[in-house]
């Protein structure tokens, strides 16, 4: 899709009140009128295919052309992933249940698919085994509609239970995954997941990025829940960066455990990123493919493969101080 065709799309859909919002929140923080922060968004969404999200998340306020130019924005990453990932195949990631029986050997968790029509027995038999569980939709991102469920919930009235869950769309239920006692010493509310997203490309396949995604007192660790994340070093497996989250706050300490955030080695790394690039040569019509990976006492595991990777995390400014996007890393892979 080229560049004034996605914008006039994105145009016809825009949200005008959140954008005249996002500019007030802008103007705080960068000291720019609005009238120059809309011209200056105006511009960059016809020269770089950016949204205004976009250009709050990457600070784009504060860059150079020559810097704006090397951040994946939602135009261009859109372009990336319908050239790498053929839509046929979507359904084996974005369903959760098929994701789960498909990479069964990388999420080594118990789990069942609920609905309308599952057995009872069943169900009370599953939930006899597992006193502590995940509920999710089949399908959505975001943490959306995701809960955590104890014996506290269900015991006693496992017909009942079964019946609210249907109501509330889940679709699966899965034990939970109890994390290793680093990540735990991190952020110990919510299960804290690498994003490593892995490439086939062109030129050459494997890891393209990750970040590790912390929590901040809530379930999810997600950032349109209010996590944060920091950029992991590939080689070392540490943390590169402080944690920042999606309204642009930085962190050098988790604040609310005080655990410090660069330098933080995430355990088991390497064998999450073998992990990773094994899964990605499964499907080999995805091609390019974000897995959400939790870190236990054994070792990673598996909590989800995105086929559509979200481009807001790597874009977060505090990743790159030097204001240089991600671009560079995906032209090691790919041309783009």
């Amino acid at each position: 899709m080229g560049k004034l065709s996605f914008f006039f799309k994105r145009l016809i859909r825009m949200d005008f009140h959140k954008m005249w919002q996002t500019t007030a929140f802008l103007k705080a923080r960068s000291g720019k009128s609005r009238l120059w922060l809309l011209y200056d968004m105006l511009r960059c969404a016809i020269t770089f295919n950016a949204g205004y999200m976009d250009y709050k998340i990457a600070e784009m306020y504060r860059l150079s052309d020559a810097q704006k130019r090397t951040v994946i924005t939602r135009g261009l990453s859109n372009t990336i992933v319908r050239r790498m990932n053929d839509k046929a195949y979507w359904h084996l990631f974005d369903d959760k249940a098929t994701f789960n029986a498909l990479f069964k050997e990388q999420v080594r968790r118990n789990w069942l698919q609920i609905g309308p029509d599952t057995d009872p027995a069943a169900f009370a038999a599953f939930l006899a085994a597992n006193g502590d569980l995940i509920a999710k939709p089949l399908e959505g991102s975001s943490g959306v509609g995701i809960e955590r469920f104890t014996r506290e919930h269900w015991a006693g009235r496992e017909a009942d239970f079964l019946r609210e869950l249907n109501e509330k769309g889940i679709g699966i239920i899965e034990e939970r995954v109890i994390q290793h006692p680093e990540m735990m010493r991190m952020c110990p509310t919510s299960v804290n997941t690498i994003r490593i997203a892995t490439l086939l490309g062109d030129k050459k396949q494997g890891v393209v990025y990750a970040f590790l995604r912390i929590g901040n007192g809530k379930v999810m660790d997600n950032v349109d829940c209010g996590g944060m994340a920091a950029r992991v070093d590939l080689q070392s497996g540490k943390l590169l960066t402080v944690g920042a989250d999606k309204a642009g706050n930085t962190y050098t300490h988790h604040p609310i455990t005080s655990t410090p955030i660069v330098g933080f080695a995430v355990p088991f790394f390497r064998e999450a990123m073998d992990m990773c690039n094994l899964a990605a040569t499964k499907v080999p019509q995805m091609r390019f493919i974000a897995w959400d990976v939790a870190i236990t006492e054994g070792g990673p595991v598996f909590i989800e493969g995105n086929s559509f990777p979200s481009h807001a995390v790597p874009q977060f400014a505090a990743h790159y101080p030097d204001g240089v996007g991600i671009m560079r890393e995906f032209r090691a892979f790919i041309d783009i």
